[in-house]
């Protein structure tokens, strides 16, 4: 018997002062069963810092074809591609053959490192390509937050961003708000 994804839902506030972006969005998220709550997080990070309206989850590990998250013009066109993790030369042709921009969002760990050493050449000549890490600490931080039901109010300025997780969090065992800041490096 097939494993079925799980439902998550997410109320997202977005006031992005870098891009002069302010909306809420009300996400629902479909967990593969193989994928785990910082993977899944970093789907959400990835979705908060290139908030637009046209920008949604697709089927991601489900389905080869098609990238994590991506941004299509009302005329069916990919205008943003993004891939999480460590993406394969071909997954990266493809993004970027197919969209106007591709972005790779990746946790900056050990097998980031090795990848990155190994592929930055070739990434360099990709001029639609854009990579960015987080903190690996940040992940299990992240991962920590992660309930059913998620109400997250998100700040951006100056290439910071802050978020803050509203009602209980189960596996830290607070009440209330928890804030966090995130700084994410880019590499290309």
């Amino acid at each position: 018997m097939a494993l079925k994804a799980t439902i998550f839902k997410a109320d997202i506030s977005i006031t992005d002062m870098d891009r002069n972006y302010y909306n809420d969005h009300n996400l629902t998220i479909a967990r593969h069963p193989s994928e785990n709550d910082e993977r899944m997080m970093l789907r959400i990070i990835a979705f908060i810092v290139n908030a637009h309206e046209q920008l949604q989850f697709t089927k991601g590990l489900s389905d080869d074809e098609v990238p994590d998250l991506w941004q299509k013009s009302f005329s069916d066109e990919i205008e943003l591609w993004i891939e999480l993790g460590q993406p394969s030369d071909q997954r990266i042709k493809k993004g970027c053959n197919q969209s106007k921009q591709m972005k790779i969002y990746a946790y900056a760990d050990n097998s980031f490192d090795v990848w990155w050493k190994k592929e930055q050449n070739k990434l360099n000549t990709k001029k639609n390509l854009s990579v960015y890490t987080l903190p690996d600490a940040l992940s299990a931080t992240l991962s920590d937050a992660v309930e059913r039901s998620m109400q997250i109010q998100v700040t951006i300025q100056d290439g910071q961003i802050w978020l803050t997780f509203a009602g209980s969090h189960a596996n830290t065992g607070s009440q209330g708000m928890e804030s966090l800041e995130i700084e994410i490096e880019k590499h290309l």
